[in-house]
């Protein structure tokens, strides 16, 4: 199937390893320009080298961290130096740090804004007049799971992903009639560093090893595994194609059925 990605521009954030480098790897395979970005250089140069060895393509990278605005600015510059116009915007970050309500800083609380809500307005502030002038354009936003259904000692992460899945909401009716849909990805389990971490973390309260923790996380799925990267890439590719320009303003869990409610 042909999506209709050849030739056009798109930015992932944080996108050196994990989710962010599958949805990367997926836009690469389709022959769009790609730009990726996070805050470790040798990271970048690593998924800069993989992504061509394995697709024959040139990556833009750049170092940004997403919780300052003018990293934000300066990479968003350069890419456009170097590629043009913007098209499609795909906005992952990685998790705000775990932990109780009363057990966060209001310095924790500041970081998962700037991090997980504030980095993709920011971002999108940029993109938006470009896909505005050229009646087309794709926001993707990479959430979680926790938007449907809060995830227990992840309060940070309840509280902004969800904020993120109301300004899509929102923006998508304010730009439906100008050719830009916006929609949400929200992965479940899924085999990446950040869930590594989480079931580290679980282990030192629980008294369990970490091995048993994700072997207990696979077994609350239906499907009785854990997720990959690529599965959730996938979805993301396909919004941004010229296949899904009817979809907009939803939030498409990726979880192997570990949500159970009907919306």
């Amino acid at each position: 199937m042909d999506l209709g990605l050849k030739g056009k521009t798109v930015i992932v954030t944080a996108s050196s390893t994990g989710i962010g480098k599958a949805i990367a790897d997926g836009f690469a395979a389709e022959g769009a320009n790609v730009a990726i970005c996070s805050r470790s250089k040798q990271k970048l140069i690593d998924a800069a080298y993989d992504i061509k060895s394995k697709f024959g393509t040139e990556i833009f990278w750049g170092v940004c961290d997403l919780n300052s605005k003018k990293d934000i600015e300066s990479f968003y510059s350069e890419v456009v130096s170097n590629f043009g116009k913007i098209e499609i915007l795909v906005n992952n970050c990685g998790g705000p740090v775990p932990g109780y309500f009363s057990e966060l800083s209001e310095e924790d609380w500041d970081n998962a804004y700037k991090q997980v809500l504030l980095s993709v307005t920011r971002f999108i502030h940029l993109v938006l007049p470009d896909m505005i002038n050229n009646q087309w354009g794709r926001i993707i936003n990479i959430t979680s799971v926790a938007v449907k259904q809060p995830v227990h000692n992840l309060v940070l992460s309840n509280s902004f992903r969800a904020a993120v899945t109301g300004l899509a909401k929102t923006l998508s009716t304010e730009l439906a009639n100008k050719n830009i849909t916006v929609n949400n990805v929200a992965p479940g389990y899924t085999l990446t560093h950040r869930l590594y971490e989480l079931a580290v973390n679980r282990a030192k309260t629980s008294g369990k090893s970490h091995e048993e923790i994700l072997t207990e996380m696979a077994k609350d799925v239906p499907m009785n595994r854990l997720g990959s990267p690529e599965e959730i890439a996938a979805v993301a590719v396909f919004l941004a194609s010229k296949q899904a320009s009817y979809i907009t303003g939803t939030t498409i869990q990726v979880d192997g059925g570990s949500i159970k409610s009907i919306f």
